[in-house]
């Protein structure tokens, strides 16, 4: 079935990302421009995930903008052409154990070089949205707001969104006290007040501060071993 992408509200007409960034590094030389994207970073729940994405140069798509500005409908329905649109993409995950385990930078570290390694190419170029290089020793451009301003950063935050969306609605079936299907493990009334009835489920990372103010349920919250050296 063919899904048709809906028609731009009138408050994203204005708000589209462009190619002048990706243009100037393939001037310089550069073949393979990547964009990423982190999203989970700050859920309770789940994987943290990275989206990774080489866009081509000499095809457009329309109606692409950063992924916190759309709908989830809409996020759903540009999914496909973004991703038969890409050159190449992938998204990583760190799943909730290892959020625990490693800490959410190295987590984060840890999705995107899966991200990247899943792409089959070698970047000469990374483009990250914020103003942290999560990517490793590569040539990385870091920009404030990325995801609204760069077409590739921008397919990634799509890509990545709708990735986790879909592992959280799936995970919304065996957990349906936690209403995960609508908040995606983010922390929002109903989340609370579940965690509060019935503590944390097999997917909340229970390294979290919020552990410390659920009434005992005979699950502790989970402290890091101090680290004995390198992870990543």
């Amino acid at each position: 079935m063919t899904v048709t992408v809906p028609k731009l509200r009138r408050a994203l007409k204005r708000s589209s990302p462009s190619l002048s960034i990706e243009r100037g590094i393939w001037e310089s030389g550069a073949t393979v421009v990547v964009g990423v994207d982190e999203v989970g970073r700050g859920s309770w729940a789940g994987p943290i995930s990275v989206g990774a994405v080489v866009v081509p140069k000499d095809r457009r798509i329309y109606k692409l903008r950063d992924s916190k500005m759309l709908t989830e409908p809409e996020r759903e329905a540009i999914f496909d052409r973004v991703a038969d649109w890409a050159e190449a993409w992938a998204v990583g995950h760190a799943s909730h154990l290892e959020c625990d385990e490693l800490g959410m930078s190295l987590a984060q570290k840890l999705a995107a070089r899966r991200a990247i390694d899943g792409l089959g190419v070698e970047p000469d170029h990374v483009l990250v949205d914020g103003n942290w290089n999560f990517v490793g020793a590569r040539t990385v451009t870091k920009i404030i707001r990325g995801d609204s301003k760069s077409v590739s950063i921008s397919a990634a935050s799509i890509l990545a969104k709708v990735t986790r969306d879909r592992i959280m609605r799936a995970e919304a079936e065996h957990y349906p006290y936690f209403n995960f299907d609508d908040n995606k493990g983010y922390p929002c009334p109903k989340h609370k007040a579940a965690l509060q009835a019935w503590g944390p489920s097999a997917i909340h990372r229970r390294s979290w501060v919020f552990m410390d103010h659920l009434p005992w349920t005979g699950v502790p919250r989970y402290h890091r071993p101090e680290p004995q050296g390198t992870l990543l």
